[in-house]
């Protein structure tokens, strides 16, 4: 892993001509466009002195069912892939292509909190557990994270700063963003095989109307988390 070398990232510019089309004459108030996640965070750190910054962001916590899955990555400023981008943006032939070469030249670690750690202690203490056990398993011990988010897990015991939208603003939390999500899109496939009907091979576990129909005819399972509503309900209603 090489040290540090100063990469620039430029923005997509904004459009010069905002005006409306037609004759009305009247000024469009356009959105700009979005902006690509650069290295812009990695290099301020790089320019104190830190040799190893690493990116973490996790997944899932919306979903009714799977674990919260979160990933850190250091980047090697030497060799960062073309197309690294927040998950959300990517579709999955994308993400792969991207994770592939993330592979060959950048540290990745993923970790995980299960669904009994979620009912237990709720999803956000889940989520930084995850990110925590994400950090800790690096193969180098990074001198400073950025975490998606506002807030740094508490325990992390490393210095840290939270960027809210990270994954759309670091290419190391971006990069950690497909990272997880690949990882646990891929146990979300393998449990429907174990479960099907529930459609978690697409829905990943997310509250879709087609899964909540599920929900209500195939009723819970052990994937299932037990401290989210719609689930904690239909539990509910069948001890009446």
């Amino acid at each position: 892993m090489t040290t540090r070398t100063a990469i620039a990232r430029t923005r997509r510019p904004l459009p010069r001509d905002l005006r409306g089309r037609g004759g009305s004459g009247k000024t469009a108030f356009m959105k700009p466009p979005r902006t690509l996640p650069d290295f812009h965070h990695e290099n301020a750190l790089f320019d104190q002195g830190v040799l190893r910054v690493a990116g973490v962001d996790e997944v899932g916590r919306g979903p009714l069912a799977g674990p919260v899955t979160a990933a850190a990555v250091i980047l090697d400023p030497d060799c960062i892939p073309e197309g690294i981008n927040d998950s959300k943006r990517l579709g999955r032939g994308r993400r792969e292509s991207v994770i592939a070469l993330l592979r060959q030249c950048a540290r990745i670690s993923v970790a995980h909190a299960t669904v009994a750690e979620i009912d237990e202690i709720n999803i956000l203490q889940a989520s930084h557990l995850a990110m925590r056990r994400a950090v800790q398993g690096l193969s180098e011990r990074p001198d400073h994270v950025l975490v998606d988010g506002n807030r740094v897990p508490v325990g992390l015991n490393l210095p840290a700063t939270p960027l809210v939208k990270g994954d759309a603003r670091s290419l190391s939390i971006a990069a950690a963003s497909i990272a997880a999500k690949i990882a646990r899109d891929e146990i979300m496939r393998d449990l429907a095989q174990q479960f099907p009907g529930y459609g978690w091979e697409t829905n990943a576990g997310y509250p879709t109307a087609a899964h909540r129909r599920a929900l209500q005819d195939l009723g819970v399972t052990p994937h299932h988390r037990r401290s989210f509503a719609p689930v904690r309900n239909i539990l509910c209603r069948g001890q009446n």
